[in-house]
This record gives structure tokens, sequence and C-alpha cells, in this order.
């Protein structure tokens, strides 16, 4: 079976590739290249000895949707990963934002009614709960204000999806996942962000390898134990294959609703200091960090109630925080030797 997956070059993006293409899936790239490099379909290819298709498209030109799936017109499943989503860029740059990430996922979904899709998998975040008041949150917690344009992009993509699916005759998942961290064990993909990092683990690797003189640790005034941020992360790997998992459940038919939501992550909140606490134990690196001012969108905590996940997908994350961390290391010092 065809599957397109958007933003397939992507950190997440490609980890799920490559657990498709485990499973026997023919897969359709499309990604704009914007925070990814194209270098990785060949690095794909080098794990599942088989190279997917991958096509160089902006997902906010109508037209080129529109040829993409006219060229390929046995594509049955969609995974939508492609959006900007750095939390503090979209703060400084809504518009941006607001424009991307809404106006390909609307093309998406007029493609889909068009060319008779069966399945979409969206690509979510835990960001639409906002800080929550009741810790774990469940696929029924309150969506509260989000605290960045990015989170609200999310929350009106969501919102497009199941005021379109009312009178349209595709299924669709929402996967809202937490915080993603990690590399496949082979280091030969994991997080490569274009320009400066966003995101925790490459900040902590990079600092460790020597590219960056320190970590900026963004407040520790919060009302947690040790005064840091605290986040449900999870391995890439994982996270990968709860989308195949999603994808099996639409084709074998065991989906109840035809929308149905699911919260991807481990069930555990850690702080940021304990994952430097985490890293500098199985890395063996001693990290040099600053407390600086929070930053502007962040939230004090939070963390998954996977329940729904374990059983409806039949999926349950498997690897741990200090396996996250060494993996992360592995492929940061693999980036290294390879430059």
């Amino acid at each position: 079976m065809k599957v397109l997956v958007t933003g397939g070059t992507g950190y997440i993006g490609s980890h799920t590739v490559v657990e498709l293409q485990h499973k026997g899936f023919d897969v359709v790239i499309a990604d704009n290249l914007v925070n990814s490099y194209q270098e990785t379909v060949d690095r794909i290819a080098k794990i599942t000895g088989k190279l997917p298709i991958f096509e160089h498209i902006d997902l906010t030109e109508k037209h080129r949707v529109d040829q993409l799936f006219v060229k390929y017109g046995d594509i049955q499943h969609i995974i939508h990963f492609a959006a900007l989503k750095a939390v503090g860029e979209s703060v400084q740059q809504p518009l941006k934002y607001y424009y991307n990430n809404i106006n390909s996922l609307v093309n998406i979904l007029e493609a889909m009614q068009k060319y008779e899709v069966k399945n979409l998998v969206f690509s979510s975040s835990c960001t639409v709960y906002g800080q929550s008041e009741k810790l774990p949150v469940t696929e029924t917690s309150p969506i509260k204000q989000a605290t960045s344009p990015y989170g609200h992009t999310k929350q009106i993509c969501e919102e497009i999806i199941t005021n379109t699916i009312i009178n349209s005759h595709f299924n669709a998942v929402l996967l809202r996942y937490f915080n993603p961290v990690g590399a496949h064990p082979s280091a030969i993909i994991g997080e490569f962000p274009i320009g400066e990092p966003n995101n925790l683990a490459p900040c902590i690797t990079q600092t460790a390898i020597g590219k960056r003189p320190e970590l900026k640790v963004f407040g520790n005034d919060y009302n947690t134990p040790d005064g840091t941020a605290i986040r449900d992360y999870i391995h890439v790997v994982d996270l990968a294959q709860s989308h195949v998992a999603a994808l099996e459940r639409f084709i074998s038919e065991k989906n109840q609703q035809q929308l149905e939501t699911y919260n991807i992550g481990t069930g555990k909140g850690f702080s940021v200091l304990e994952i430097i606490r985490s890293f500098e134990k199985v890395s063996g690196v001693k990290l040099k960090y600053k407390i600086v001012d929070r930053r502007p969108g962040d939230i004090e905590q939070i963390w998954a109630d996977t329940t729904l996940a374990n059983k409806k997908l039949k999926w349950k994350a498997q690897r741990d925080i200090d396996e996250m961390m060494l993996s992360a290391w592995k492929w940061e010092q693999t980036l290294n030797n390879t430059k």
C-alpha cells in the first residue's frame, strides 16, 4: 500500500518512513526541505535497503499538491507531518506559522476528498492542551488557550479536520505527541535542525561535542521540584511506531470512529535538569549550562496519560530516558565524525 508522508525528510517523518518500510509499505515523501536535508532519503535507504520516492514540494501551493496526487494516483494513506514547529519562532513570526501550517493541511484535505484517499494520520501536539490544571492530561482534558502561535495552529488544524470529516468519507486520527528525543539506533538518522536548534536534546548534544559554548536552561523558577520545566520525553522510534500502529488500525478496520485521538508519550515527566543528569550519566560528559530567563510560549509542566493509545492502538513506549539520551549522543558523534 502506498503512503504519502509529508515532511518525511524531517526528524519524526524520517524515522516513521523507516518503520513504514520495515512493515512493507511503499512510501512517497513530500517535503520542501526548509528544515531538513534531501540526503536523509539516502540515509533511510541505507537503513531499510529501499529508497523511498521523494518529491520536493511546498504543500502551501495548491496546484503542486494537485499535481502530486495526479502523479501518484494510488496513494491510499497520508501521514501529515509537514509544518513549522518552533514554539519560540512562532511567537516572533506568527503569520509565517498560520500561513504554512494551516494552508498545507487544507490543500491536503481537499486532495483527499478529490482523489478519494482513505486515511489520514495527523501530527498533532500536546501543546493543544496549553497549561493543564490537572496532570497527567487525557484525550478529554480541556483544550486551553494556546501559549504560542505554533500550539494554536495545531488546535486550528484539529478543528479543521474535525469539521471536514463530518461530510467526508475518509478516516483520521489525531496523534497528540509529547516531546520526541533520541535517534535511530543505527545512528544513521536523527534530529538534524538547520540553524539554531529549538529542542532540548540537540542543544545538549551540541554543547557536549563543542559546537555550542554552553547550554541555556530557560527558567529555574517554575513550580516544579527543581524549578525547571517538566515534559514527557519520548524516544523518536517509539513515536514513529505509533504512527504505523494508527495506520494499521485503519487498514484492519478496527477503528471505532471516523475520527480518533490519542496521546503519544511515556506517561512520565522529567525536568530539564533531570534530562541533563541523564545525559551526563550515559555520555560521561559534564555539561556546561547556564540558567536564563523563561522562554516566551513555554508552559510549566505536562505529561501524558497514554492509557487509550496503549489499549486501542496496541502500542506502548518501550525506551527509557537514558536510552533516549544515549542514542542522541551517538547520533551527534556520527554527525561530528562525518564532517
